[in-house]
């Protein structure tokens, strides 16, 4: 076990003897970066932290990477407005980013945008999953009412719910998460466009 530990070890200054020094440039981000991180953590989940005080007490040579920390945990707090907390979370995340870029211009167009996407999906949405839903119910009713006429004979009157199938849940799931992806797609697209405004 000693010998298997060492060699582990072993191998680990070897990876680090080959990337050759560490660059101050380098040891800046690897502080840095997780405490940007972290700021951002604490800024989506305490209504009450004041993101753009703390910055202010960084130096500007760590501030371009707390930066970076920040704005990658709050480009993953936007998501699809699933829910009210969904919504809140990124919108929580939108007015964190706009701390943190010069540009406010820039990132207002972008947001505007990411917001049409938003009311598309609570909009029309909603209704392209509504529909979907009653086709794929409309489609597995039929497919159990065929089985259990051809086993038990004529099934009127019988009201039949496919809702708890697992091949109906499953079907639901990829449907859903294919209609999601079209939006999902188009606000990573946004989120590059954030991340090149300075």
């Amino acid at each position: 076990m000693s010998d298997e530990i060492r060699s582990a070890g072993e191998i680990a200054r070897e990876k680090i003897e080959k990337l050759g020094d560490i660059t101050e440039e380098e040891r800046m981000r690897w502080k840095y970066i997780p405490e940007g991180e972290s700021l951002a953590n604490r800024y989506l989940n305490n209504k009450s932290y004041d993101l753009y005080t703390e910055l202010k007490k960084y130096d500007k040579e760590a501030i371009k990477h707390i930066i970076e920390g920040a704005e990658s945990v709050l480009l993953a707090g936007i998501g699809l407005p699933q829910n009210e907390q969904s919504q809140n979370r990124s919108q929580r995340a939108m007015d964190g980013l706009k701390i943190l870029k010069n540009d406010q211009i820039a990132i207002e167009k972008v947001f505007e945008r990411m917001n049409t996407v938003f009311d598309h999906y609570i909009g029309q949405g909603k209704q392209q999953r509504e529909q979907s839903y009653e086709t794929i119910k409309t489609k597995y009713k039929a497919k159990l009412k065929q089985v259990l006429e051809q086993q038990y004979g004529p099934t009127a009157g019988l009201d039949i719910d496919p809702e708890n199938l697992p091949q109906f849940q499953e079907e639901w799931r990829q449907t859903t998460a294919q209609i999601d992806m079209q939006y999902i797609n188009l606000l990573e697209e946004y989120k590059k466009d954030i991340k090149a405004i300075k």
